[in-house]
This record gives structure tokens, sequence and C-alpha cells, in this order.
């Protein structure tokens, strides 16, 4: 199993690299985080928890994704994937709902999305692109947060 931890970790630490530097990311990278996350989850529950789990979290994040289309479209009369909002952040945000419970799931992405608002307004002055890393910095706080439960064997991340 830590063959498995240790691969996600630094598939983690790749798609931040990328995401900082270039602004993009491999694609294949997005299934394999979805995949590795997924195995560790099945791990801790059975596949019908997991599934169960992942759905929800699907949910979740296709409702935060049709209200920022919306809004985008109706309000800033902007086009969503080009101006808004990349396709690898889209991928990020669906292939991370395979990784732990629902409700932990929602805690760690909201806790997520501010620790990359903060580190956005911290490196804003010294970073030249006009785009937000937002992949980068969420693939950095979840690798953060399963290094730190693989340490610590914290278990409660996928309970029901």
């Amino acid at each position: 199993m830590w063959i498995v931890q240790l691969l996600l970790v630094l598939t983690f630490l790749i798609v931040f690299v990328q995401d900082f530097q270039l602004r993009l990311v491999y694609w294949f990278l997005y299934p394999l985080i979805g995949l590795l996350c997924f195995w560790i989850q099945i791990s801790h529950h059975t596949l019908t928890g997991s599934l169960i789990n992942s759905s929800l979290n699907l949910l979740f994040v296709g409702f935060i994704l049709i209200t920022c289309y919306g809004y985008s479209k109706l309000k800033l009369k902007q086009d969503f994937l080009k101006e808004v909002f990349g396709l690898g952040d889209v991928l990020f945000f669906m292939t991370i709902c395979f990784s732990f419970s629902t409700v932990s799931f929602l805690i760690l992405f909201v806790f997520g999305l501010f620790f990359s608002l903060v580190l956005h307004l911290i490196f804003k002055k010294s970073d030249k692109g006009e785009s937000v890393p937002l992949a980068g910095y969420l693939s950095l706080f979840f690798g953060v947060i399963y290094v730190i439960s693989f340490i610590c064997d914290s278990t409660f991340l996928y309970a029901y």
C-alpha cells in the first residue's frame, strides 16, 4: 500500500510543479490521481461505500461547476472554460472526488480553496501569469493532507 501512497503524493507534486510553472498539466495525471485516490479509499471501505462517497462528492462538485458556469455566462458574460476556469481545474475537481468520504471531502475541499486563495495572494506579485494555478495549489494542499494522513495513520478521513 505504501507504493500507492508514494505514487499518489509524487503525482500531486508533479501536478503542482507543472501547473505553477507552465499552467499546463499532462492530461493522464488526472485519471491517475483519481484511480490512486479511489484505490486508497477502497482500502478503508467496501466498494459500495466508496462508490456512494465518490458519487456524492461528484454531485457536490457538479453543483459548484454548474453554478460557476451559470455565473460566468449570465453575470460576467465570459466563456467558462477559456476565461474563467481552466479545463485542468475542472478535471482536477472531478478526480479529487474519489479521495475521501463525503463529509471529509466537503471540509477539505472548502479549506483547499481557501488555501489556494491565500497562496495566490502571497505569490500574486512575483507570479507573471494572469491565471491562477488552482489545480496546482489544490494538489499541493491535498498532497500535504495525504502525507499527514499516511504518517498519522488517520482513518477518520474515510469514516462515513
